[in-house]
């Protein structure tokens, strides 16, 4: 397991852009890095493109490399709509929009994943390769979303520190490695006003009836057709790896890694391996 002192510290020396972008009206957070094919990283659940802070040195050596937060989340704006799937894929098409960015390699963790999948199957011309990092819950159980409701309205609700590690703890198999920083900057994210709202709009998907729509199945699911590196670990709290196999048997072409010793945020527990299997699968395009 490899040392991190803070966040700033993993992009010292990293060459990038931080600034907000309009993407139709929503003003969206963006880091850009690095040369070469596009890669965009999109973050889960409450997230914020800090999720990858460890991994963006490392992935702008290979890639042109942008994070950002996704509508109603980190500190890009918080439109009272709610953000649905087709939503949040529809922020990223406008975000690539804006950027120029005609075809991307798309990586996506947790609810990113969820995103990137569905951007795959209805805009197929603007995805090269897809890499779903532990997705989560494929099945669709009611107990994983009312854990990933509670535990999310609970932190939000009462953004002491207490309650919103234990959030953040739930991502980790080794809980030791939540820092501090970590914390801090997901209760500055969750202070925000009308970001109670704003996670309410975000956590209709975890409304079975809401869900419906949008929840993974072969008929949608079968029509992307971007080479896609399926990316779970051992210890992930939301999806085994029956649910990874799932998505293999719908998927028309995909292949799995499975990250040992991880949870639900390998790009951070495990970079070196992340990193890897990102060079190697998209290294792999050929472009």
């Amino acid at each position: 397991m490899s040392t991190h002192i803070s966040i700033w510290g993993e992009m010292a020396t990293l060459e990038h852009t931080l600034r907000f972008v309009d993407v139709n009206g929503v003003r969206t957070r963006v880091l850009q890095a690095g040369a070469g094919p596009d890669l965009i990283l999109l973050h889960g659940t409450g997230g914020h493109l800090e999720a990858y802070a460890r991994d963006l040195a490392g992935l702008a050596e290979d890639f042109r490399v942008t994070a950002y937060d996704m509508v109603g989340h980190g500190w890009s704006d918080t439109p009272d709509t709610p953000y649905t799937i087709d939503v949040l894929s529809g922020h990223l098409i406008g975000l690539m929009d804006a950027l120029g960015i005609e075809r991307a390699h798309l990586s996506g963790e947790s609810l990113g994943g969820w995103v990137v999948a569905w951007t795959a199957a209805f805009h197929p011309e603007r995805v090269d390769r897809l890499v779903l990092n532990t997705p989560g819950n494929i099945a669709g159980k009611p107990e994983v979303m009312a854990r990933l409701r509670d535990s999310t309205m609970a932190a939000v609700r009462d953004p002491s520190e207490a309650t919103v590690r234990r959030r953040v703890e739930f991502l980790f198999h080794h809980k030791e490695m939540v820092t501090a920083e970590l914390v801090g900057l997901r209760r500055a994210v969750y202070r925000r006003p009308g970001f109670v709202q704003a996670m309410t709009n975000t956590l209709v998907l975890q409304d079975p009836q809401v869900r419906k729509a949008y929840a993974w199945e072969p008929g949608w699911v079968g029509k992307v057709t971007a080479p896609t590196l399926l990316l779970w670990t051992e210890h992930d709290p939301t999806g085994g790896l029956d649910e990874a196999g799932l998505l293999l048997s719908w998927l028309p072409d995909a292949r799995l890694h499975v990250i040992a010793d991880a949870g639900h945020w390998p790009q951070w527990e495990k970079v070196a391996e992340y990193l890897a299997v990102h060079r190697e699968f998209l290294g792999s395009a050929g472009v």
